[in-house]
């Protein structure tokens, strides 16, 4: 991109009142370490953890609590005529709720939803497997589930800094 477009582009955006998030005067500034995360109670909620840690990173002085019931699904897809499925969708809600520490006052809840899918073994009709094991299709419902953990930390994380301006003191 030449400088005469990003100085247009830049000009365009401050017109219309964009302002970034972590820019001097945006409303997430300051927010990374602010929010401790409540600890995980299994091995998706620890992947979780991880990827929203990554993004807001660990509390060192938390003023907000964040608590979170994390369920994840599978839904069979891809149905074949011996009803094997093809493909297996994860799908992940998490409910959420921000806390003032301390008193834990909400300041923040909502729901995000999101899915991933990987790939099952394919069957043929004297049940000989064409394509996967046991061994690909649990490293591939794994890859699926961090994917998917991933995704949810990424949409809390927006939703957390775009809504920063309604909940944060």
């Amino acid at each position: 991109m030449s400088w005469c477009k990003a100085a247009c582009l830049t000009l365009l955006l401050s017109a219309c009142g964009f302002t970034p998030v972590y820019g001097p005067v945006g409303v997430a500034r300051g927010l990374t370490g602010e929010i401790a995360i409540d600890p995980p109670r299994d091995e998706t909620g620890f992947v979780f953890v991880k990827k929203l840690e990554e993004r807001l990173g660990r509390a060192s002085s938390a003023r907000y609590r964040l608590a979170a019931d994390l369920d994840v699904s599978e839904e069979r897809q891809g149905i074949t005529p011996s009803n094997d499925s093809t493909r297996v969708h994860v799908v992940g809600t998490l409910d959420y709720q921000l806390l003032q520490a301390g008193t834990n006052a909400p300041v923040r809840s909502g729901q995000i939803t999101s899915f991933t899918a990987y790939s099952d073994p394919v069957f043929t009709d004297t049940r000989v497997t064409i394509a996967g094991n046991p061994v690909t299709v649990r490293a591939a419902r794994r890859d699926a589930t961090e994917r998917l953990m991933t995704i949810l930390a990424d949409r809390l994380t927006a939703e957390l800094q775009a809504s920063a301006a309604d909940w944060r003191q």
